[in-house]
This record gives C-alpha cells, sequence and structure tokens, in this order.
C-alpha cells in the first residue's frame, strides 16, 4: 500500500497519473491550506486533520466521494456522475469537470463548517 499521494499516483499509467493530478491540483487550489495524507489506501485531502474529501483512480473512471449533502446550485451538474450512494464517478474518455470538482470540495468545506 502506498505511503503517500505521490506513491498512490506512481502506480498509475501516465494517462491516468496526469489526470488524477489535476484532480489533485484543482482541490488545492478549491482549499487552500489543505493537507494530504492516504487513507484507506487512497488519496485524501484534509482540513483541520480531518478527512474532507477522497478521489481515486480506476481502470476506467476516478471517483471523488463523498458526494455533499448541501449540493445546492451544483445538484443538477452533479447528477450526471452519481454511481452510487456518495459516490461521484467521472469517465476517463471524458474531460474531467474540474471546476465541479473544485465546487464539490468547497461545497464539503462548507457543509462541514455548517
Amino acid at each position: 500500500m502506498p505511503a503517500t499521494v505521490d506513491e498512490y499516483l506512481a502506480g498509475f499509467p501516465d494517462d491516468v497519473r496526469e489526470r488524477l493530478e489535476q484532480v489533485r491540483a484543482a482541490i488545492h487550489q478549491a482549499i487552500p491550506g489543505a493537507a494530504e495524507k492516504i487513507s484507506y489506501g487512497i488519496p485524501t485531502i484534509t482540513v483541520d486533520d480531518a478527512a474532507l474529501i477522497y478521489f481515486a483512480g480506476w481502470k476506467k473512471h476516478i471517483s471523488v466521494y463523498p458526494i455533499p449533502s448541501g449540493a445546492g446550485p451544483i445538484a443538477a451538474e452533479l447528477g450526471a456522475y452519481v454511481a452510487e450512494k456518495g459516490t461521484l464517478r467521472f469517465p476517463l474518455q471524458d474531460p474531467i469537470p474540474l471546476p465541479l470538482i473544485q465546487a464539490v470540495a468547497r461545497q464539503l468545506l462548507a457543509d462541514r463548517s455548517a
């Protein structure tokens, strides 16, 4: 099991790793000052030592967890990506909607603060 997010990403083919790096960067841009670690075997972005958002690479998609409960204005956009309860799935053959992932990260932070 990888000990760091960099080690986790290194285990993927170049094309998938590049997209995972984009997701990672987008989340960090949305949540300045967030930290990261491996939890449950996947990259986890943390705020104040508490897990906020997870992302993972798969054979045909990238997943982001969890889905914010207070999705509000982004709820309609999320619908196309909801795979199962709590999981967003972004197919690798499609462009990854980085602004939407950033909105998810910001909403999760807002939900936690509420």
